[in-house]
């Protein structure tokens, strides 16, 4: 509409000034003519005339282009109109597909995805969404086909359809299928995020800790996890591959394993704990006693305590002498009264070995206290009191045992 009214005022205007040029000329006797000759034919008018007829001719043409280039463009146009119509079909379609998957409605809301996936200028989301609907409904071989169909129609979505699968690979808890998607992913982009993060629930659910291992340092690089969260992560890695490692009763492998566990996660809580019981399990306490004495002098720990008195010590008289120091500054510890009467059975001090369980159980009854303790008596013949001391540990346990059941 604008552009015939604009097409209009031109010729108006155009109009205008041909009659405005024709009055000026008037007031001359020879207001001028124009002769067109073409072989033996002639054409003779006048100036203003001719003005007139070229600027209306003009506009003619104008209007015809306009026409023929209006009606050479009508076909693209009307493909052009189609495609709109059906890209925003598919815009309608992927609402309501995803508001049906949203509601649990899996077959209607694949069904509506997948007819107008092929029209939509996001076919990705088409057939990943379709996809989890056809798997939530339990159709597998339709999920791998739109996941195949996702791949082919949208080129370099690679990532993003492995992810998918990977998920509901995991969901499926078909591990070894999502470990080799998500393998596949990690030599794409070693450092993509959610790769990295369900690499690690893959290998957290499949228990293989060495793996996980090797993805620490890419945590830290990539901030893939929180700072703390990475942290804590490392502690529980290294804790369960030195549990592993005593496991096996390889002290080189144990002592190798060490040598690479990180400063800041040897100086966490129990993460030293579990190395010496690593070693005393490998029958290579003797190695680590020194490093456990200076653990403990530096903090007292009654894990520690409990670590020291299982050492194989070389040399059990000096490691008695080292409890016994500890005796001037918590002398009615019950735990380092039951070590130091472990360790005096070592020295073959059964008297002193008497004095400090009875101290302990003095101080508060244990279990393993009356076992130790049951057991030295055995050996020494005095099955009586053994059996009193088997007995008094049983009540102790039963009695344990009730207290943790009503607490729950």
């Amino acid at each position: 509409m604008k552009n015939i009214i604009f097409f209009l005022v031109t010729l108006a205007i155009a109009l205008g000034f041909a009659f405005v040029v024709r009055s000026w000329m008037v007031q001359y006797d020879d207001p001028g003519y124009v002769l067109i000759g073409v072989g033996h034919w002639a054409m003779e008018t006048s100036l203003i005339v001719f003005t007139i007829a070229l600027i209306i001719s003009f506009f003619l043409f104008y209007v015809l282009f306009r026409i023929l280039g209006w009606l050479i463009r009508l076909p693209g146009k009307i493909k052009m109109r189609g495609k709109s119509v059906k890209f925003n079909r598919s815009q309608d379609a992927l609402i309501a597909g995803l508001v049906d998957s949203a509601e649990g409605n899996w077959e209607r809301a694949e069904k509506t995805l997948i007819k107008h996936a092929s029209n939509s200028g996001a076919p990705l989301i088409h057939y990943l969404t379709a996809a989890r609907a056809a798997h939530s409904r339990g159709a597998m071989d339709k999920r791998d086909e739109y996941l195949k169909r996702a791949t082919q129609d949208a080129p370099g979505s690679e990532v993003a359809v492995g992810l998918t699968q990977a998920e509901l690979h995991l969901s499926q808890k078909q591990f070894d299928q999502a470990l080799e998607t998500l393998t596949t992913l990690h030599s794409i982009d070693s450092s993509h995020a959610s790769v990295l993060k369900m690499l690690h629930q893959t290998y957290q659910h499949l228990g293989d800790w060495k793996a996980i291992r090797a993805l620490l340092p890419a945590f830290h690089e990539n901030k893939v996890y929180m700072e703390a969260e990475v942290k804590l992560l490392e502690v529980e890695t290294f804790s369960v591959l030195l549990k592993e490692a005593a496991e096996h009763e390889d002290e080189r492998e144990i002592q190798d394993l060490w040598q690479s566990v990180p400063e800041h996660v040897k100086t966490m809580p129990g993460v030293r704990a579990i190395y010496y019981a690593a070693m005393i399990e490998a029958n290579a306490g003797a190695k680590i006693e020194k490093d456990l004495v200076k653990s403990l002098n530096l903090k007292w720990d009654l894990t520690l305590l409990v670590l020291f008195g299982s050492v194989q010590s070389i040399d059990f008289r000096a490691q008695l002498e080292m409890a016994e120091k500890w005796l001037l500054e918590h002398g009615n510890d019950p735990i380092l009264l039951r070590v130091l009467g472990k360790i005096s059975i070592k020295c073959e001090f059964a008297e002193k070995a008497k004095k400090y369980l009875a101290k302990s159980i003095g101080v508060e009854p244990t279990v393993e206290a009356y076992r130790i303790l049951g057991n030295f008596l055995a050996e020494e013949g005095d099955q009586e009191r053994a059996s009193e001391c088997y007995k008094l540990g049983l009540e102790l346990a039963s009695t344990q045992v009730i207290s943790h059941a009503n607490a729950m």
